[in-house]
C-alpha cells in the first residue's frame, strides 16, 4: 500500500511548525507498513487529478499569500484542488492555506485576494493579533493547538465549523467557532503542529486518504502531549 501526500506551496506557506503535520502523516503511515511519497506542489508545479491521496496546505505571510492566490487562480491548481476534495480526497489547511481556500482574503491596504471557494467562508484582516493556545470541542474529541493570526474568518450559513471554542479566539474572536470542515477537508488556525498532538484527527485524514480502517498505534507520547496542552487552559 502506498500513500502520496501533496504538500501545497511548501516553500512559501510553511510557518509556526506546520511541517510537523507532514511528518506526523508520514510517520503514522510508515509505522503501519505503508509506503509514503511526498510531492511538493508550488508555483512551477502542475497538479494532476488523481495524483495525490491527501493534500496539506500550511500558513504564510501576506506577501506569500498574494503569490499563491494568483497562482491558484491562473494555473488552474485551485480548480483541481476543489474538484479533488469534491470527490473525497482529504485535505488539511492551516491559517493562510485555510484563508485562501475560502471565498476571499482581504489584507490591510491591499487588494482582495481571490480564494478557491472550497470552504464557504471569507476572511478580512483585523486590527487585533489573536495569539495563544487554543482548545476546541469537535467530532474528533478535544483538539489542541496554537493560533497566531490577525485575519478574521467568517463562515457563511452553509459553513460547518470544525469545532467550538473552549479556550482561544478561533475563526474571528467573536462567534466561538474555529475552522471549517467540508467533506473530508479541514481548515483551521491551529498551528503547533496540530496533528502530532491530535492523533485522532491525523488517523481520520489517513483513513479517508487510504480508504481503509487503520490498526491503532501506541499513542502514549502523543496523548501525553495532548493532555499537557489541555492543562494549559
Amino acid at each position: 500500500m502506498k500513500l502520496i501526500i501533496g504538500h501545497l506551496y511548501a516553500d512559501l506557506m510553511n510557518i509556526y511548525g506546520d511541517m510537523g503535520n507532514i511528518i506526523a502523516l508520514k510517520k503514522r503511515a510508515e509505522w503501519r507498513g505503508i509506503e509514503v511519497k511526498l510531492k511538493v506542489k508550488s508555483l512551477k508545479s502542475k497538479i494532476k487529478k488523481g495524483e495525490c491521496d491527501i493534500f496539506f496546505f500550511g500558513g504564510g505571510q501576506d506577501q506569500q499569500q498574494s503569490l499563491v492566490a494568483s497562482d491558484l487562480e491562473s494555473s488552474g491548481k485551485g480548480k483541481i484542488i476543489k474538484e479533488e476534495v469534491e470527490r473525497g480526497i482529504p485535505l488539511l489547511a492551516i491559517c493562510g492555506g485555510y484563508q485562501l481556500l475560502g471565498q476571499y482574503y482581504k489584507p490591510h491596504n491591499r487588494p482582495k485576494l481571490p480564494g478557491v471557494g472550497l470552504f464557504p467562508a471569507y476572511t478580512v484582516a483585523g486590527d487585533k493579533r489573536m495569539i495563544g493556545n487554543i482548545i476546541i470541542d469537535t467530532q474528533f474529541g478535544k483538539l489542541v493547538g496554537f493560533e497566531n493570526h490577525s485575519g478574521q474568518t467568517y463562515l457563511k450559513k452553509t459553513g460547518q465549523p470544525l469545532g467550538k471554542i473552549i479556550k482561544g479566539f478561533g475563526n474571528n474572536g467573536g462567534d466561538q467557532t474555529e475552522g471549517c470542515i467540508y467533506k473530508n477537508a479541514v481548515g483551521c488556525y491551529m498551528h503547533g503542529s496540530l496533528l502530532p498532538k491530535n492523533p485522532a484527527l491525523a488517523d481520520w485524514l489517513l483513513e479517508k486518504a487510504l480508504k481503509i480502517k487503520l490498526e491503532p498505534l501506541n499513542d502514549s507520547l502523543e496523548l501525553q502531549a495532548h493532555l499537557q496542552a489541555l492543562m494549559l487552559k
